[in-house]
């Protein structure tokens, strides 16, 4: 029978999880300290490790890792998903990193698969190979945000590539990120110290766009007074980044493949080629795949590049991260006018339940709108851009699944109902709802903290959230 040692320092996370476990037919023991985790670690032998990354001890679920991760697969959990945690949690030899909330079936998912893949490889306790290729030191934010359950995805493909010489396809919609991804990607590999060079392919005709990527000699065309070097060269030793990579013309695919394939470019006018040497990323908001059969993009070239995928979710698959963003945008909009701002929580269920075509890029233009129109110090909905004041947004809005973001309870969402239902039960009495629960009294006011719970909500009979 498999064994899970459950590291948690909120007692209530640790039971819910021994249960789902059990459930499964798993034994699960639980800890809330990770120096009790190592004690019963070193006189028991354990399949699988599932901690908190953000334990209330001097060890983090990091250091725990770091302790385990040559015993047992490890899955970190993490309430605050970041590029940075993902990547150090990677590079450090986890076998999973897991975001909250999650839902049930996706923990369950993940240590069966752990456990599986580690016994079908031999390796007992070892990480799994992804993992244990994460070598590079950790690298600054390239600005991405988001916590939910699709950006933790993409972090982690994005450690798992960004060490690599591969070349990267970042295929999205207009307004997802696509070029802070590939700085992501250039900020945590190998290269991050030498040049980052985006190129608009899109913007440029294909006679500039030739001379801006290969570079030309003197004389090479009018205006050409001295030799000239390209972008790709600029990007010696570090990233190229061909934003648009669809709009390119027939002829310049043939002179993007043979510099992808033969390393080497020639300047305009040149009679000798040169030898570069950067890692290409592309990105496209158009089906590429759909372009080949269509003939008006080359297959060859389109296989060079997709050798690995990477697809920023837009902004209407992770509303969960919306008020995060929204927040990060309102912030920035300060010095535009003059004075703090906040939302109302009104405001912020119109943006959650609006799709934004736009995605990012639309949700921070509507921020800004939204703050130069806001007479006081909140923002209210009526100063959202008017496409948001539809009576289909505002019905969404107040819709009891938007509050969710997704069609399923996600687990933190149970949990935080299951409170407010016992102190709804206990008539607002927290020693005797901690006794209910199992729990002390501390772990029971960190769950009401967290979860935003007040005596007054619990007056009023929020049970549904």
């Amino acid at each position: 029978m498999k064994r899970i040692l459950v590291v948690d320092d909120d007692r209530a996370s640790c039971n819910l999880l021994r249960e789902l476990f059990t459930a499964q037919g798993w034994t699960a023991d639980t800890a809330e300290t990770p120096e009790r985790a190592l004690e019963m670690a070193a006189r028991e032998k354990f399949d699988l490790l599932v901690s908190d990354i953000n334990l209330e001890a001097e060890m983090s679920g990091l250091d725990l890792l770091r302790e385990m991760r040559d015993r047992c697969p490890v899955v970190l959990i993490t309430g605050f998903g970041a590029l940075d945690t993902t990547v150090a949690a990677s590079r450090e030899g986890a076998w999973d990193i897991v975001s909250k909330p999650f839902k049930v079936q996706e923990i369950i998912a993940v240590a069966r698969r752990a456990m599986e893949r580690s016994e079908e490889q031999g390796k007992g306790n070892r990480p799994s190979p992804e993992a244990e290729r994460m070598k590079q030191e950790q690298a600054g934010m390239a600005g991405l945000i988001g916590r939910s359950p699709a950006m933790l995805e993409l972090y982690k493909e994005i450690a798992r590539v960004a060490p690599t010489r591969s070349t990267v396809l970042i295929i999205g919609e207009s307004g997802t990120g696509k070029e802070l991804v590939a700085r992501s990607i250039h900020q945590h590999g190998a290269r991050a110290s030498r040049p980052f060079v985006p190129v608009n392919c899109g913007a440029l005709t294909e006679t500039l766009l030739e001379a801006e990527l290969f570079g030309h000699v003197r004389g090479a065309f009018t205006g050409a007074i001295a030799d000239r070097k390209g972008l790709w060269e600029e990007a010696e030793g570090g990233t190229l980044f061909l934003d648009e990579i669809g709009e390119t013309s027939p002829a310049m695919q043939v002179k993007l493949l043979r510099a992808l394939q033969e390393g080497e470019i020639r300047r305009v006018g040149a009679a000798r080629t040169v030898r570069v040497d950067a890692r290409v990323v592309a990105a496209t908001n158009c089906d590429l795949e759909k372009e080949v059969a269509a003939g008006r993009f080359r297959e060859d070239l389109f296989y060079r590049l997709n050798v690995f995928t990477l697809r920023p979710p837009p902004l209407r698959e992770r509303r969960s991260d919306i008020p995060l963003l929204a927040e990060r945008f309102l912030r920035a909009s300060r010095d535009t006018v003059g004075r703090a701002l906040s939302f109302l929580e009104e405001t912020v269920k119109v943006m959650v339940a609006y799709d934004w075509p736009g995605n990012v890029r639309e949700l921070e233009s509507a921020v800004e709108y939204a703050a130069l129109r806001a007479r006081g110090a909140d923002v209210a909905p009526e100063d959202l851009p008017p496409k948001l004041q539809s009576e289909e947004a505002r019905a969404a809005a107040r819709s009891p699944l938007a509050a969710l973001y997704d069609d399923l309870p996600l687990l933190e969402e149970l949990e935080r109902r299951y409170l407010l239902h016992v102190l709804k039960v206990v008539g607002g009495n927290r020693t005797r709802a901690a006794e209910v629960m199992g729990i002390d009294r501390r772990t029971l006011y960190r769950m009401a903290e967290r979860f935003g719970v007040k005596d007054e909500m619990v007056e009023k009979g929020e049970t549904e959230g």
